[in-house]
């Protein structure tokens, strides 16, 4: 059988420079005269969002990125990998444009919720499971983005100034782990240049590293418009997204041609890598033609929920939790979040979903008849108003929703291009994403009936890029159709009464540039002029006080940066409030980052929720009821103030660049190093029962790299309920020719015990688990020497410790030199033997003076009496030639 990969000769010239981008926002070009089909890709990473984000089908939603590194478990993100290849099917998606594995370098990064973690080797081994779940499903994954796109202050042109060692350790480790353990089908590099290099054109990064010191076969997808200069037709980047061509252009790629900068061979490279994509997802027989389909499945739903589950992080408890409804009677549930949750950040990865179970919702129906759940909101943290509650909502003819018609001209005559039942009131389209219509001239109406659910004043809001007008009751409330003023809300406030249907009617016209159109129905239902007080009064009067608090894609989003690590609006004072009120106040966290906690000592218990999907509010209540016993761990550090955090005093930038002058010491590395006590450290998070860790052994002491290094112990559950630990193994280096973090996560394990059941926890460690890269040598270098092995459930929270040494040195590698210390040098077996040839009659005295720290080129300067410089060659000669 003929792959595609094969027709590759059978292309000519202009074909295949055809191939270099996209046809449209979402599909590459196919070559009917030989069967080349188009490639589909489709934005994740949490969901499917299909050609068309807010208009039909929906999606499932999963949880984020950072929830997913919460689970610490691979088996269970693999399973959500799978789950989103069926979705990706079902929207006829070949590439879902995820995971994204960028490093938390900073708590305040707008799109923190989107990676998994802090720690590279977390982040990668995370990344290869849900890749896996994907790719052994057939829908193949685009890891991103390539590299250190870790902030969105001015990401589109940011210069990431980082030196060699923490490129390497920590920003391209978490890829280098997911090629190895997965090999991601496609990879997309980042907006933001590296060391003064657009990532898209970066040929150190994408050439050098990538594509011949790693192998990679897949195809590497430009971020959308992150493609800035000609020099893209003769790099590293195979494909330009989004199509048409904006620098990969003919004219571009021919004249890199004839330059030589782009050889013939460079060319049919990238073309080659286009095609293996197709074969790999098999686009032959399953094209992206076809309408997109949604599915609602019970089994589906369920397993969202327990992923949901494990991504919750218990960060404290003082016997608050689990809740026991025999003896908790009133619940008061406050915080505008219980009743409209954010279950995704905002941007590229926001999906339209089937429904959100609310932490509202969730706890009601969880409490049953016997447990009175009462709510208010306490206060409000919307920037524009939020949209109706969909049950405000009906279409013409009595449907839920509204009908949504979009006309193929500016007057709204004829026939809809394009119409549905929508139950959405806030319009985004990206570029060429407006079904049935010119993405540069249409207009769009919603129609149907708004139903107050209360008596009283309500608030009206309408606000649009583009032209817009709301009418109710027949009459014009807000007109923004001849005074247009883009992303500003206009507001009216209104008194109706309660279950009166009030027909109503948005239009929205645009003319110009396609790059995004946008337009929101605003509505504030009748609330306390005291909402404080309202909350105060319910929480003296509940058993239980649970609030619900954080952040929402108005305050954390790709596009732009957190200001702090302070909740937004009056949330701080209201948790105070309410913990004063009732001493069992319990937060509830519904953020994707870390976020100040000044109350921590005043609550009597803390979940971290996170962007946890459309099953949040059943997942929380199975949490805070014990019908699942917490085991989620923090995947990154929550410092206690901003200052702590490691790229404080280097973050944003200046002047287009930013530096990471904290090297290699993110996160945990730096709190470790500085000895900085955090707010909570990375990899905590509590649990409704106990575990006891014990028996530490070995395979061997010592090891050598090329046999590796077993490690087991034993866990035991010591409590009263059935859990799930998160095992952590971390390693500490004893010397180091070069500075290394007090310890680096290695290994780590999630089991499942019944009380009083024990399990031995075995770990594999090969020389990854102890090399560092060393720039002078040009690679990594597994030095021998003494190691810890550290067992904890935190880093912070170290149960288990023993001392291995490394000897020797792999197979085909030559560590040994001159600048490595004595002590280093000594400690290997070839380097001992060495040095008494050359050094027997001086070693002892060297360490009677305490200068086994020192290198031999060190000594050979500063005490050439005793290591005369001319031994230096004749000592590497030997070194090189062991």
């Amino acid at each position: 059988m003929t792959t595609l990969e094969q027709l590759l000769p059978q292309l000519t010239l202009d074909e295949k420079v055809a191939l270099l981008a996209g046809r449209d926002l979402w599909h590459s070009i196919p070559v009917p005269r030989l069967g080349i089909p188009v490639l589909k890709v489709s934005d994740g990473p949490n969901g499917v969002r299909g050609a068309y984000r807010d208009n039909r089908p929906p999606s499932i939603c999963l949880p984020v990125g950072i929830a997913l590194g919460a689970t610490w478990n691979t088996a269970l993100v693999e399973d959500a990998g799978r789950l989103l290849a069926g979705e990706a099917k079902r929207k006829n998606a070949h590439i879902l444009l995820g995971p994204t594995v960028n490093i938390h370098r900073t708590p305040i990064a707008g799109r923190n919720f989107e990676c998994f973690a802090e720690d590279p080797y977390l982040s990668g081994t995370i990344a290869a499971a849900y890749i896996n779940g994907l790719q052994r499903s057939g829908v193949g994954a685009c890891i991103k983005h390539f590299v250190c796109n870790d902030q969105e202050h001015e990401r589109m042109s940011i210069s990431a100034e980082v030196t060699e060692r923490p490129l390497h350790e920590i920003y391209l480790e978490p890829f280098r782990l997911a090629m190895r353990l997965a090999n991601p089908w496609s990879l997309m590099s980042g907006y933001n240049r590296i060391n003064g290099r657009f990532a898209s054109e970066n040929n150190p990064l994408l050439k050098e590293i990538l594509k011949e010191t790693w192998s990679y076969d897949g195809l590497v997808i430009s971020d959308w418009f992150g493609t800035y200069t000609p020099a893209v037709a003769a790099g590293g980047l195979d494909l330009e997204m989004p199509g048409p061509a904006r620098w990969m252009t003919a004219e571009n790629v021919h004249a890199a041609l004839q330059s030589g900068q782009l050889t013939p061979a460079g060319l049919d490279d990238k073309v080659r890598r286009l095609l293996r994509t197709l074969d790999r997802v098999q686009a032959v027989t399953r094209p992206a033609s076809g309408s997109e389909q949604g599915a609602n499945l019970p089994q589906e739903r369920q397993r969202i929920r327990q992923i949901a589950q494990e991504t919750i992080v218990l960060l404290k408890n003082d016997q608050a939790l689990p809740l026991d409804p025999t003896k908790v009677r009133t619940i008061a549930v406050i915080g505008q979040l219980a009743r409209r949750p954010n279950i995704m950040g905002g941007g590229s990865s926001e999906v339209r979903t089937h429904y959100v179970v609310s932490p509202l919702d969730g706890l009601r129906q969880r409490a049953g008849d016997q447990v009175a759940v009462h709510y208010a909101p306490g206060c409000f943290i919307h920037r524009t108003l939020p949209t109706p509650d969909p049950a405000t909502l009906t279409t013409p003819d009595g449907q839920p929703g509204l009908l949504l018609t979009l006309y193929d001209n500016l007057d709204f005559s004829g026939s809809p291009a394009y119409s549905e039942q929508t139950d959405l009131a806030r319009f985004g389209w990206f570029e060429d994403s407006v079904p049935g219509v010119n993405q540069t001239r249409f207009c769009m109406r919603l129609e149907g009936h708004f139903t107050p659910q209360e008596s009283g004043q309500h608030t009206l809001g309408l606000t649009s890029i583009g032209q817009s007008r709301l009418f109710l009751n027949g009459e014009l409330l807000l007109d923004n159709w001849q005074d247009t003023r883009p992303h500003a809300q206009q507001t009216i406030q209104l008194t109706l009464p309660a279950g009166q249907p009030c027909p109503l009617t948005l239009e929205f016209r645009w003319v110009g540039n396609p790059h995004y159109r946008e337009v929101a129905l605003g509505h504030l239902p009748p609330h306390s002029d005291d909402l404080l007080g309202e909350a105060l009064a319910l929480a003296r009067q509940a058993d239980v006080a649970i609030v619900l608090a954080g952040l929402t894609n108005e305050w954390e989003s790709e596009g732009f940066d957190r200001p702090g690590l302070a909740l937004p609006g009056a949330q701080d004072e209201l948790i105070a409030q309410v913990a004063a009120a009732n001493p069992n106040t319990i937060v509830v966290l519904n953020a994707g980052s870390a976020v100040a906690m000044p109350w921590l000592d005043d609550v009597a218990a803390i979940l971290m929720q996170w962007y946890n999907s459309q099953e949040c509010g059943n997942a929380l209540a199975d949490i805070l009821f014990g019908d699942t016993n917490p085991s989620g761990k923090l995947p990154t550090t929550f410092p206690q103030r901003l200052a702590d955090n490691p790229a404080y005093l280097n973050y944003p930038g200046e002047n287009g660049r930013v530096h990471y002058g904290e090297g290699l010491f993110v996160g945990y590395r730096y709190y470790d190093k500085k000895e900085i006590t955090p707010l909570f450290p990375f990899g905590f998070g509590l649990s409704y029962t106990s575990f006891a860790y014990s028996d530490l052994q070995f395979s061997a002491t010592p090891f050598t790299a090329a046999t590796g290094l077993t490690v087991r112990c034993t866990v035991r559950n010591t409590g009263r309920v059935a859990g799930q630990e998160v095992v952590q193994l971390y390693v500490h280096d004893h010397h180091a020719t070069l500075t290394r973090p007090e310890k680096e996560l290695k290994a780590f394990a999630k089991v499942a015990l019944a009380p009083g059941e024990a399990t031995t926890v075995t770990f594999s460690l090969d020389q990854e688990a102890f090399w560092y890269y060393d720039p002078a040598r040009g690679g990594w270098q597994a030095e021998p020497g003494e190691f810890d092995i550290l067992i904890g459930a935190s880093s912070r929270d170290i149960r288990l410790r023993g001392t291995v040494r490394l000897v020797g040195h792999p197979a085909g590698e030559a560590p040994l030199h001159t600048g490595l210390t004595l002590r280093t040098l000594l400690a290997n077996d070839t380097g001992r033997e060495i040095l008494a040839r050359h050094l027997s009659d001086i070693i002892p005295l060297l360490e009677s003076y305490g200068l086994l720290d020192r290198t031999p080129d060190e000594l050979a300067h500063i005490a050439p009496d005793l290591l005369p410089a001319n031994l230096l060659p004749k000592i590497n000669a030997d070194f090189s030639a062991a």
